[in-house]
This record gives C-alpha cells, sequence and structure tokens, in this order.
C-alpha cells in the first residue's frame, strides 16, 4: 500500500496504475537533472549559501557579502546571480542586486511564516 498512488476524485480516492505515474516520476527527474545542468560548483555553493544565510542573515544578502563568503571576484558572483535568477527558479534579487530570496525562503513577506529550530523566523516562498 505504501507504493501506491491515489487520485482524489470528490469523495473518492482511486488507484493510479503505477505504469502511468512511474513513467511520470521518471519523466520529471529528467527535466529537473537538465534544470540544474548548467550550474557549476560555484553556483552550487553561492546558491545553498544564500539559502543557509537568509534566515540567519535577516534582510536581503548583497553580492559583495557573498563574494567576500567565497573569495570571488564580484564580477564573477555577480554573473552567476544572474544566471540563478534568470530561470526564476532559484532565487530573486531587489532592484539593489540584493537576494531577497532563494528557494525555499524569502526575506519578503509571504503569508507562510517559518521559524527554524535555531530560533530564527523567516518567511517561505
Amino acid at each position: 500500500m505504501d507504493k501506491m498512488l491515489l487520485l482524489g476524485m470528490w469523495h473518492y480516492l482511486l488507484p493510479v496504475p503505477p505504469l502511468i505515474w512511474h513513467g511520470e516520476v521518471e519523466r520529471s527527474a529528467e527535466g529537473g537533472n537538465r534544470a540544474i545542468k548548467f550550474m557549476s560548483q560555484d553556483h552550487h555553493r553561492i546558491r545553498d549559501l544564500v539559502v543557509r544565510e537568509l534566515p540567519r542573515y535577516g534582510r536581503p544578502i548583497p553580492p559583495l557579502w557573498i563574494a567576500e563568503q567565497f573569495d570571488l571576484p564580484l564580477e564573477r558572483v555577480t554573473a552567476i546571480l544572474d544566471e540563478l535568477e534568470q530561470g526564476m527558479t532559484f532565487l530573486f534579487r531587489n532592484p539593489l542586486g540584493e537576494v531577497v530570496w532563494a528557494y525555499p525562503v524569502t526575506v519578503d513577506t509571504t503569508p507562510h511564516q517559518v521559524t527554524f529550530s535555531s530560533g530564527e523566523e523567516l518567511y517561505a516562498a
């Protein structure tokens, strides 16, 4: 029963044959892998940093601060942020170029407030 997919329709739960949903899961995974294929190690490091640090920093994160954390040139960090922001999937910056959200967290007010076990409070995107 734990490997069964049920589709809710009105008051009923209907089983979906594994042959159908297994294919959908595989196609979704392939699409996700293609979406991040462009990312270098620095892309991953920067994205991971802003996701981890937004709750601690508690306000928009400037590119210069990110550059200082990795001892990277500001131009390189700005180019990576541009690439990560292009798809509107990984992060978003304010008009000053500061990171305001990195999925799934944001310093912008949303209806979804999150409190971490460490005590930091932030909003979810």
